[in-house]
C-alpha cells in the first residue's frame, strides 16, 4: 500500500491539524462532545489517533521518527522548563502540610507500587516481568505517574524503550490513570461522608479556598507579544545551554564504569535534569511571573505536540496481546491507592488532600485540576500546582525506580 503521506511538512502539518481539532471538539459545548470526552480524554487520542493512522499505512517510513526526534531534543527539555518555572514553592508551602504529605505519600506510594508489584509477580510469574526489556517499559510508567507525559517521553529516551513496548505502556497507563480518576470524581461527590471515615481535619480547606481566588484576581492577566517572545527566548536559552552542558556532563561520567552501570553516561539525562533544575531555581526568581501570562500552558502545548510525535511512531498491531503487563500495573496502582488511604487516615487528611495529592502524581496538572474543581473551583490551581511538582520530580523519581526494578528482575 502506498504511503499518503510522504513528506515531512504534510505529516506534522497532519497531526497539528488532528491535534487542533481535539482540542476544538474538547472545547465544544456540545452535549455529544462533552459526553465523549467524559469517557475518553484528550491526551489518549492525541496519542492513538496518529498511531491509527501510522498503522493503517498513512504516513511513508520514518516520517514519524524524524519529526520525534525534533521534538524529543527541542519540545521535551521546553515543556519541562516551562512547567517546572511556574512553581510557586511558598505557595505550595502555604497551603498546609497536609497537603504536601499528601502529594510526597502519593509519590513515594508511585515508588513502593513498583516495586511490589514486581517482586509478586517476579515470584509468582517471573516470566511476566522479567527480561532486560520489560522494567525499561515500566520506567516510562513510573516517570509519568510521578510526573507526566514530558517525565514518560524523558524515560523512553533514557533507557532507549522500543515504540511496540512504549506504545503498550501508554494505553495502560492511559486506561488505568481514567479508571482511578473516574473514581476519585465519584468520591468527590461524598466528600462529607469519605472525609467522616478519615476523621479528617476540614477546617483550613477554606482559608485555601480564599487564598487562591485571591491570588487568582490579583495576577491573571491577558498574556501580550513581550510576554510570549520573553518565555520563548528564555526557554530555548535554557534548553539550548543543556545540550552541551549534557554531553560534558556525560562524557565525564563514561569514564566511570559503575556510572554507565545507571546510565549516568547519558547526555539526555543530563539535559533533562539541568533543565529541570534551572527551571526549579528560576522559580525562586521574577521569572516564575511569566507563568501569569501562560508559561504553563505553553509548556503544556508542547507536550501534547510531543505525545502526537509519539503517536506516528506506534504500530497498534498486537499492542492488546498484552495483558499480563496491565494485571502487573493494576497491582502497581492498587498498592498505591491503599497506601495514599491508609497515611490519610493517619494524619487526618481530608479527601480533597488525597485525591489531588494522588492525581497530581497519576494525571499530571490538567487532570489535577479537574479533580481539585470538582471540589471547589476556586480549588484548580491548587491541582496546577501540584502537578507541576510532580514534573519537578518525574523524571529523577522514575529513574530511581527503574533503577529497582532492574536489579529486582536481575538475573
Amino acid at each position: 500500500m502506498t504511503p499518503l503521506i510522504t513528506t515531512l511538512p504534510a505529516a506534522f502539518g497532519l497531526i497539528m491539524g488532528v491535534v487542533g481539532l481535539i482540542f476544538a471538539t474538547g472545547d465544544s459545548a456540545h452535549p455529544f462532545w462533552r459526553r465523549f470526552y467524559a469517557i475518553i480524554p484528550g491526551i489518549i487520542l492525541c496519542c492513538f489517533v496518529p498511531a491509527g493512522l501510522n498503522s493503517a499505512g498513512v504516513f511513508a517510513p520514518g516520517l514519524g521518527k524524524q519529526i520525534y526526534g525534533f521534538a524529543a531534543t527541542y519540545l521535551l527539555p521546553a515543556s519541562l522548563f516551562l512547567m517546572t518555572l511556574s512553581m510557586d514553592v511558598p505557595k505550595l508551602i502555604g497551603l498546609g502540610w497536609k497537603v504536601l504529605a499528601m502529594f510526597f505519600t502519593a509519590t513515594l506510594a508511585i515508588m513502593l507500587g513498583g516495586i511490589i508489584s514486581f517482586t509478586v509477580f517476579h515470584f509468582i510469574a517471573p516470566d511476566w516481568v522479567d527480561g532486560e526489556h520489560i522494567w525499561r517499559g515500566f520506567s516510562t510508567l513510573a516517570g509519568s505517574w510521578i510526573g507526566g507525559a514530558a517525565n514518560q517521553a524523558a524515560m523512553k529516551e533514557l533507557y532507549q524503550v522500543d515504540d511496540a513496548l512504549f506504545g503498550t505502556m501508554l494505553l495502560i497507563d492511559a486506561t488505568l490513570a481514567s479508571v482511578w480518576l473516574f473514581a476519585i470524581l465519584a468520591m468527590a461527590r461524598h466528600a462529607a461522608r469519605i472525609d467522616r471515615w478519615l476523621r479528617a481535619d476540614t477546617s483550613g480547606i477554606n482559608a485555601v479556598i480564599d487564598t487562591v481566588e485571591r491570588y487568582e484576581r490579583e495576577h491573571a492577566r491577558i498574556t501580550t507579544l513581550p510576554d510570549l517572545m520573553k518565555m520563548l527566548g528564555l526557554t530555548f536559552a535554557v534548553v539550548g545551554l543543556a545540550h552541551p552542558l549534557g554531553g560534558a556532563l556525560a562524557a565525564w561520567f563514561a569514564q566511570f564504569p559503575r556510572a554507565v552501570e545507571y546510565s549516568l553516561n547519558s547526555a539526555f539525562f543530563w539535559q533533562v535534569i539541568s533543565v529541570t533544575l534551572a527551571g526549579f531555581c528560576l522559580s525562586f526568581t521574577r521569572a516564575r511571573h511569566l507563568d501569569h501570562a501562560g508559561a504553563s500552558k505553553l509548556g503544556t502545548a508542547l507536550i501534547y505536540i510531543l505525545i502526537a510525535a509519539i503517536g506516528m511512531q506506534i504500530q497498534l498491531h498486537g499492542i492488546f496481546d498484552q495483558w499480563r503487563l496491565l494485571l502487573v500495573a493494576a497491582l502497581w496502582l492498587a498498592v498505591h491507592i491503599a497506601i495514599v488511604f491508609a497515611v490519610a487516615r493517619l494524619i487526618r487528611a481530608p479527601l480533597f488532600f488525597l485525591c489531588v495529592g494522588s492525581n497530581a502524581n497519576t494525571g499530571g496538572a490538567s487532570s489535577a485540576a479537574i479533580v481539585a474543581t470538582a471540589f471547589h473551583p476556586a480549588l484548580a490551581p491548587v491541582g496546577v500546582l501540584l502537578g507541576i511538582l510532580g514534573y519537578t520530580l518525574g523524571t529523577i523519581g522514575g529513574y530511581f525506580t527503574a533503577e529497582i526494578l532492574r536489579h529486582i528482575v536481575a538475573p
